[in-house]
């Protein structure tokens, strides 16, 4: 993560750490192939981070019911 990144190991270990992410205890780990992933990201991340005034940030789960998480 950190070299595909560009940021020390520790700084990463600090963003898993505030965030409470463990992914060292992850059987596997899937990445999103969206060639817009980093983009969509980016948008709903800058809303919670900088809403505009008298924002409602609504959230939908896509998964269903097929048991995903």
């Amino acid at each position: 993560m950190a070299q595909h990144t560009g940021l020390s190991k520790s700084t990463i270990g600090r963003i898993w750490k505030k965030f409470d992410l463990k992914p060292h205890l992850q059987d596997s780990f899937k990445l999103s192939t969206d060639p817009q992933f980093v983009d969509k990201v980016v948008d709903v991340v800058g809303l919670y981070h900088h809403p505009p005034e008298k924002a409602v940030v609504l959230c939908v789960d896509e998964s269903g019911r097929t048991g995903a998480r």
